[in-house]
């Protein structure tokens, strides 16, 4: 497992020079910039200021305002104002907003890998996944909006006589709460579609990194977006977290589990609606006729992505006896020649964890699943002389069901290894969690792949790929099942979720109710007639 120091990027598209870095970091953004972003903050006048670390360094980065419950209240007010103006507007006039933030966000991409990177700790690969996904997410609904919102026909309960359709309006301001894992991304795929449907956004990132929401919500203005109609505010969840449920006429929220479940409690209380995507545990099945090599080499970019900080990664891998010790000694050796570092360019396979909390808990999960008798393949220590939150991406195996990693999430850069003897076995291991929310499957036979997929009760499925497939592809629905979340992101339902949906019927000519000269048992009798001879027109 090799290693790089900061360095120098390269000069194209740098915010600074290395006289005035962010966080320690030569050659990256200068803090001055960090400062021009953080002005964009909606509030920040009632709470003490917080500093945000960078992970690579430990030195901070910025100072972020903190909101008191009354400012957000003001800032829900001014989107309420806002809200019907920009409801108002055709809906292909909003996606042409969408589409613009697209390319914007493509052309200036260099300044967001250097934010992100300082900010998540992330290698620059990784970083990378954020920009790309944040273009796909903005280019899919700045195409495809104005056909997913517009009124649907249905056929009327009398033919020719009821005209009926589906018409779709916006919640209203939509509360969105963000992780600190995939700052960029996540803000696009939860903020930018409640946009399009006509709501207004007040969105809560998490102050780790802040900078990267701050970023996008420029380049939402540059492309066209009114003033107020997305606002951010900084703040504890403990202190503005229950002002901003009270105010949301829809809640999105990503993070733990018990943090999801308590504001489900919350929101149910007020009648309205809401998405979680919550915590996972998620599997990775390797069928006795995988490609064994490239599996393993799979597993790495499913397993240490982000150093591990990402709601699809796997963290359970679970493989054919067969080829059970092969795969390990190729998974060990895939791992071990990823490079750790934290430079601002493309030389390191790996980055840090994000924050000392995070180093803490991949560390004790690792040291209790070895006194519980698990064998470290390879990795399993920090690396303090990378920086202070760098940890080994690790393999185990041997791990029991006394090890606090065997059913709990780790959200940090460690796998465990188990050999199954038959795919049955395979498929209940992998579903024998209260978690649903991503799967793996590795085979040479596609279908065969797609069969066991279909079995695994998770809410996303990738055939040969560890989640990019289905994370990449915006048109299909991303969520979780059981404990890890309600509601889905991305496709139609990710933008249908933000709307109410309204049936308008007209009806012509013959009512719905018998003329007072035909008795009631005769209405009655020739609308049995009717009923059963609409079952036997041909379907359209």
């Amino acid at each position: 497992m090799t290693s790089t120091v900061p360095s120098t990027p390269r000069q194209s598209g740098q915010i600074g020079g290395p006289a005035d870095p962010i966080g320690g970091v030569p050659g990256a953004p200068m803090t001055s910039r960090a400062a021009q972003l953080v002005a964009r903050v909606a509030t920040g006048l009632d709470g003490a200021p917080v500093q945000m670390p960078a992970p690579y360094t430990g030195l901070p980065v910025a100072t972020l305002p903190q909101a008191g419950a009354a400012e957000v209240r003001d800032v829900f007010g001014r989107a309420r104002e806002v809200q019907t103006r920009w409801a108002a507007r055709p809906v292909r006039e909003r996606q042409r907003v969408l589409a613009r933030i697209a390319d914007l966000v493509l052309q200036h991409q260099a300044e967001a890998l250097d934010l992100v990177q300082v900010e998540a700790g992330k290698a620059r690969l990784d970083a990378f996944d954020e920009v790309s996904a944040t273009a796909l997410v903005a280019g899919y609904y700045g195409k495809h909006s104005a056909r997913i919102l517009a009124p649907k026909r249905a056929a009327g309960v009398l033919p020719l006589l009821t005209t009926a359709k589906e018409l779709r309006h916006p919640k209203g301001v939509v509360g969105v709460i963000s992780p600190w894992n995939y700052p960029l991304a996540l803000t696009a795929m939860d903020v930018l579609p409640a946009l399009a449907a006509g709501n207004t956004v007040v969105q809560k990132p998490d102050n780790q990194t802040a900078l990267s929401a701050l970023w996008l919500h420029e380049l939402a203005e540059q492309a066209g977006l009114p003033a107020d109609a997305w606002q951010i505010v900084l703040g504890r969840g403990s202190v503005i977290g229950d002002t901003l449920v009270e105010e949301s006429d829809y809640v999105c929220f990503t993070g733990s589990t018990p943090t999801g479940k308590r504001l489900a409690g919350q929101i149910a209380e007020r009648l309205t609606s809401y998405s979680l995507e919550l915590g996972g545990k998620n599997p990775m099945v390797v069928l006795p006729d995988a490609d064994v090599r490239k599996a393993a080499a799979g597993a790495v970019a499913a397993c240490f992505s982000s150093a591990g900080q990402l709601c699809v990664s796997v963290e359970r891998i679970y493989v054919h006896e067969s080829i059970h010790d092969e795969f390990v000694r190729a998974l060990a050796e895939r791992t071990e020649a990823l490079t750790l570092g934290g430079a601002l360019d493309f030389r390191a396979g790996m980055g840090s964890l994000t924050s000392e909390d995070q180093l803490r808990t991949v560390s004790s999960h690792v040291d209790d699943a070895r006194a519980a008798g698990a064998t470290v393949v390879t990795g399993g220590r920090p690396r303090p002389d990378l920086g202070p939150y760098f940890y080994e991406p690790t393999v185990l195996t041997g791990v029991t069901e006394k090890a606090t990693l065997f059913r709990e999430e780790t959200f940090g850069p460690v796998v465990s290894v188990y050999p199954y003897s038959d795919v049955d076995e395979a498929v209940a291991r992998a579903n024998d969690t209260d978690f649903g929310l991503n799967a793996s499957v590795w085979t040479r036979d596609p279908r065969r792949g797609a069969e066991v997929a279909a079995r695994i009760k998770a809410g996303t499925v990738n055939v040969n790929e560890g989640y990019a497939a289905t994370f990449g592809t915006v048109g299909l629905p991303m969520g979780g099942m059981k404990d890890s979340g309600v509601g889905r992101r991305n496709s139609a339902e990710g933008l249908l979720k933000y709307t109410e949906a309204q049936a308008v019927a007209v009806q012509r000519g013959l009512r719905l109710r018998p003329p007072r000269a035909v008795p009631a048992r005769v209405w009655t009798r020739v609308m049995t007639s009717g009923i059963a001879a609409l079952k036997r027109l041909p379907r359209r």
